[in-house]
């Protein structure tokens, strides 16, 4: 250690033994390192140094000042834990209590929705979020060239293909788990299986990353009506008596018929306006649509091992967010507010 460091560290330490209030050591902070402090000082010396001295110099300065910081911080620690002058202190009192958090609102979302399907005898599945092209497409309908697998829908892997599965994925959507539960449970299936997924969409109605739950039905004798019925129980049980569905026909590879459900918007309660001059930004007609439904396309029984003159079925996609946005009362007009780990809205649930 230098005479320069040397002298100003014992010259610190002097000052810091006879500091003894909060006020004192923020002025001895002031005094070490302002623009006109000591250790500013003693840096701005380093152009009158000899040339091939400088690197040492600056690098004891450095030095110097990290040794600084140490002992003021060790000094500031010491004072804040200091009781003041007069005051009585009993160690035997319990500590502050801490801030508690609480779960997402996605997983109290996740929890009631498995509970509401629980009572109708669905069990609950898991499948995985990478997945393979045949589980994704293929087994669904989907034959290579169909749009949902350009890379501008799907996000791929680069991994090694498989010689039987194809590419990996980030699943798309948690249909894939349709394939899996048939080939794992066979028939009767009551399913639902909740999980995350991913699509390269980003918009007041769209994150790349989503939750999603799938339900699948498959028995002797299911129909349409059943469907409309399951959809219109869980309607129901989730956003109560006051709210409209609607099914709408529509083209899925994988079910035919093919449905989407749509439920009447919660932020401008179903009129499409916010007012006389604001169309409602997120759904601008007054329905919102929660995701697809239709009957299992035979050719999807097939592949799953399942006879489809024997058995039918049918199956939904909802997305998670998109339904807890529509709770009534809500009132949330922008998907991806669920994410931006604002805790002033978080704590809200």
């Amino acid at each position: 250690m230098s005479d320069i460091q040397e002298g100003t560290i014992n010259a610190l330490k002097k000052e810091l033994t006879a500091t003894s209030t909060s006020a004192q050591l923020d002025s001895l902070t002031s005094k070490y390192f302002s623009r006109k402090g000591i250790l500013n000082d003693l840096f701005s010396k380093i152009n009158s140094v000899p040339a091939d001295e400088k690197q040492a110099y600056g690098k004891e300065m450095n030095t110097l000042k990290a040794q600084a910081e140490t002992l003021i911080e060790k000094k500031r620690v010491e004072l804040s834990k200091k009781p003041r002058k007069g005051t009585w202190v009993d160690p035997t009192l319990p500590g502050d209590t801490l801030p508690k958090g609480s779960l997402h609102f996605v997983t109290y979302a996740i929890e009631e929705i498995t509970r509401i399907f629980e009572r109708i005898g669905f069990s609950r599945a898991s499948y995985p979020e990478v997945e393979w092209e045949y589980f994704s497409f293929e087994s669904l309908n989907m034959p290579p060239g169909h749009p949902a697998r350009d890379d501008f829908e799907t996000f791929f892997i680069d991994e090694k293909s498989h010689s039987k599965y194809g590419r990996m994925v980030l699943t798309p959507h948690t249909s894939s788990g349709q394939i899996r539960e048939m080939m794992r449970v066979g028939v009767p299936i009551a399913m639902i299986n909740i999980a995350k997924t991913y699509r390269p969409n980003w918009d007041v109605s769209h994150t790349p990353m989503f939750h999603q739950f799938e339900g699948l039905c498959i028995d002797r004798g299911i129909n349409i009506t059943n469907l409309k019925g399951t959809i219109e129980y869980f309607m129901t049980s989730f956003f109560g008596e006051g709210r409209k569905m609607r099914l709408r026909p529509y083209h899925f590879q994988f079910t035919e018929p093919s449905f989407e459900v749509d439920v009447s918007c919660d932020i401008c309660d179903g009129s499409g306006m916010i007012d006389s001059k604001t169309k409602c930004r997120l759904c601008k007609s007054g329905w919102l649509e929660l995701g697809g439904a239709g009957m299992v396309h035979p050719n999807v029984l097939k592949e799953g091992g399942i006879d489809s003159e024997e058995y039918s079925g049918w199956a939904f996609g909802f997305g998670i967010e998109r339904v807890f946005m529509m709770k009534q009362g809500l009132k949330l007009d922008d998907l991806r507010t669920v994410y931006e780990n604002d805790v002033r809205f978080l704590e809200q649930f």
